[in-house]
């Protein structure tokens, strides 16, 4: 197809202001599906998904559309997530891209996600087309967010549609500006193929399937491609375009979105950001890539049944060809054997790779406490990565232990100011700046909104702070958070010792100001959560040699003198003591089970 007549978009958004209804009216409008397979959140295709409501993978379809000039053009629309865990997603999506829809929701108004996103797609240079969505909700007050729009980006409010994706309402204009607004994709048929893998999947019959968009030259079924990074070859198997299914026998020209069959194995030899040319003609320079991607958060992986580890690191090698975020390694807990330490974008992305682990490979797993990177420096000038608290070195050698920073957006209304800023420098955050998101226009009870933009320390944002901030700002707060820096800071490392013997898995790293408080509050969780043996359990937290807090879980106690009904108090105490005795054997000998729930109470710790 000519080029000129093609538009790539894709629709961004906080979370839940109506992506996925969007795209299926968008495909219900142009007739890409038929009514009779039409269904809510038709791109949304993985079980969890449809299951929680939320795009985790971004899915590319091709729209046919003819305007109002009788034009047909060709539409390739990729839906991204809303989540800030998947906006790897969303930067991926966007440089497949010219143009882009913003959808904001007319009762929520701008959120922390829709300004990262703005930013995201103005970093890429889209024409971006701003929608106000969900007018048919009672709550809506589309001219205050269309106000809030045009003084926070600039648009005008002849440029901003008034949409309701449920109803289908405005979806003619949206198609319309899509259509006469959004540039058409710059390249040249003619040259060497250069085609950007934007995504991928892995299929059992045809290998690695990557999702591309082709920006000069062009490429069809049996063609020899070679990777430019890795200078990896293949003959591709099949070619085709999303509709929402895969439709194969189609080549794949410049401007166009589709995917290639490659026959690969292995998805490491088809990476995401690679660039794919011709091996009999190859192009001279790869496309730009996208910088790689680095996880925020760890956590240990173990399966219950020690046997069940050959299918976790099958299971896990396997999902990895399905998400390029998704990073492991083996480990070794004393405590919990084998398993694998793996990477992952955030708590959301952790804990869907963990369902998924469970769901579709039928796995029994323990998941240990998350934590951050830390970046170690040595007094011999090395500098170490740990994101394994029981790997921190020795700290006679240790220089000084540096946390990664974010920077931290939240959106309120000003009500909550207060009650933001006292939780925010509770978590050790410095406030950066404020700003009113609105002029003289307000919301429905009274109050400006407000942008609050902080730096803050990852570990300290990470486990319970999105919950809290909801609590303090009763669900009215969003927010957002990017990398920004490691600072050093002064952090130990909280041992905890079940019966006198460290639990790994259950170590912590840990700013010293807090190293107490967490101790005592951990060491009390764990008393409720370890089963009564037959002996008492101590339960200590310790920095280094010294212990800084301490639980004992009390012995169950037999009645060893029921049978004695009177009698010489002497065979009484004989009885006893020989169940001290027999107690106090039982204590070094015995060894004492952890408890899954254990491991998570980190998760559960009230500040």
């Amino acid at each position: 197809m000519d080029s000129s007549l093609i538009r790539n978009f894709c629709i961004i958004a906080h979370i839940d202001h109506g992506k996925s209804t969007l795209a299926d009216r968008l495909m219900q409008a142009t007739g890409t599906v038929s009514d009779r397979d039409q269904k809510e959140q038709l791109l949304d295709s993985m079980d969890l998904e449809r299951e929680r409501g939320i795009t985790i993978k971004a899915q590319a379809v091709r729209l046919a559309y003819t305007a109002s000039d009788g034009v047909e053009y060709q539409f390739n629309l990729i839906d991204t997530p809303g989540h800030v865990d998947f906006s790897y997603e969303v930067s991926r999506s966007l440089a497949a891209c010219e143009g882009a829809l913003l959808v904001v929701d007319a009762a929520q108004g701008i959120q922390a996600q829709t300004l990262a996103n703005v930013y995201l797609a103005l970093e890429h240079d889209l024409a971006i087309i701003p929608i106000v969505n969900k007018i048919d909700l009672p709550s809506a007050e589309p001219d205050r967010v269309a106000a809030e729009m045009s003084r926070t980006f600039g648009f005008n409010d002849s440029e901003i549609l008034r949409v309701s994706a449920k109803t289908g309402k405005g979806v003619d204009e949206v198609l319309e500006a899509i259509a006469f607004l959004m540039e058409a994709p710059r390249g040249t048929a003619d040259a060497p193929l250069r085609a950007l893998i934007f995504d991928s999947k892995y299929d059992v019959y045809k290998g690695v399937i990557a999702y591309v968009r082709v920006s000069d030259g062009a490429v069809q079924r049996h063609d020899k491609i070679r990777m430019m990074s890795s200078g990896r070859t293949a003959e591709i198997l099949e070619t085709g375009y999303f509709s929402p299914e895969p439709l194969g026998g189609m080549a794949l020209g410049s401007g166009e979105v589709g995917y290639l069959a490659t026959g690969f194995k292995d998805v490491r030899d088809c990476r995401v950001g690679d660039t794919v040319t011709l091996d009999a003609s190859p192009a001279a320079e790869p496309l730009a890539a996208y910088e790689p991607i680095l996880p925020m958060v760890y956590t240990g992986f173990f399966p219950v049944e020690g046997d069940d580890y050959p299918e976790l690191r099958e299971a896990l090698s396997k999902l990895q060809l399905n998400d390029a975020a998704l990073v492991y390694e083996p480990e070794t807990s004393g405590a919990l054997g084998f398993g694998f330490r793996c990477g992952f974008l955030g708590l959301l992305h952790m804990d869907i790779v963990q369902e998924r682990l469970e769901r579709e490979y039928d796995l029994n797993l323990i998941a240990t406490a998350p934590s951050v990177r830390y970046r170690v420096r040595m007094t011999n000038g090395s500098v170490v990565d740990v994101s394994n608290p029981s790997d921190l070195p020795d700290l006679a050698q240790v220089q000084a232990i540096e946390e990664p920073w974010v920077n931290l957006s939240l959106i309120a209304p000003e009500r909550y100011i207060g009650a933001i800023m006292e939780l925010v420098t509770g978590r050790r955050g410095t406030f950066e700046r404020m700003e009113y998101l609105q002029g003289e226009t307000t919301d429905s009870n009274g109050d400006s909104r407000v942008l609050l933009e902080y730096k803050v320390p990852l570990s300290e944002i990470l486990i319970d702070f999105h919950d809290a901030l909801k609590s303090a700002t009763q669900g009215y707060a969003s927010m957002d958070y990017s990398h920004d820096e490691y600072r050093a800071a002064r952090l130990v490392k909280l041992d905890v010792l079940v019966n006198e013997v460290s639990v790994d898995a259950l170590s912590l790293i840990v700013h010293f100001d807090h190293a107490y408080p967490q101790g005592r509050l951990l060491v009390k969780k764990l008393k409720e959560l370890i089963p009564r043996q037959m002996f008492p359990v101590p339960i200590q937290a310790a920095i280094g040699s010294k212990v800084i807090s301490r639980e004992t879980v009390k012995a169950l106690r037999k009645n060893v003198l029921a049978k004695c009904y009177g009698g010489d108090v002497t065979r009484k105490r004989k009885l006893l003591a020989k169940q001290a005795k027999g107690k106090k054997r039982m204590k070094m000998v015995g060894s004492v089970e952890v408890p899954q729930e254990a491991f998570m109470a980190v998760l559960s710790l009230d500040r």
